[in-house]
């Protein structure tokens, strides 16, 4: 089994910066890629960021250029660097990971893994 914890998130202001971590525990060979999924009330759950195992990554069009993933494989560690957070980036943040990224015509796609974390509240209010 695999175990995913999240930290990290909280109440910000529009305009600041939190960073997320997510730390893979168990058997950890069953992890491929990782990514970040967030979901509002009364929203589906959506993909923000995924990350491959050698790095390559890939983001929704609604978080470029304000949100970074990583991952430290030695460490069994997904990061999510948010800043220049909006109102409208409120949500449950999950950690997910599972399978490999599927590449298909020159873009990555992330399918939803087998392995969640528990989600942490990222609040952005003034």
């Amino acid at each position: 089994q695999v175990q995913l914890v999240e930290s990290g998130g909280g109440l910000v202001q529009p305009g600041g910066s939190l960073r997320l971590s997510c730390a893979a525990s168990g058997s950890k060979d069953r992890i491929n890629a990782m990514a970040w999924r967030r979901q509002a009330p009364g929203k589906e759950r959506e993909l923000v960021a995924g990350i491959t195992t050698d790095g390559t990554t890939s983001y929704a069009d609604f978080v470029k250029g304000r949100f970074t993933i990583s991952r430290d494989n030695a460490k069994n560690t997904m990061y999510l660097q948010m800043n220049s957070l909006k109102p409208e980036d409120t949500a449950v943040y999950y950690c997910n990971a599972g399978g490999p990224a599927l590449y298909q015509r020159g873009t990555y796609y992330f399918p939803p893994g087998d392995y969640w974390g528990q989600g942490t509240q990222v609040t952005v209010s003034s």
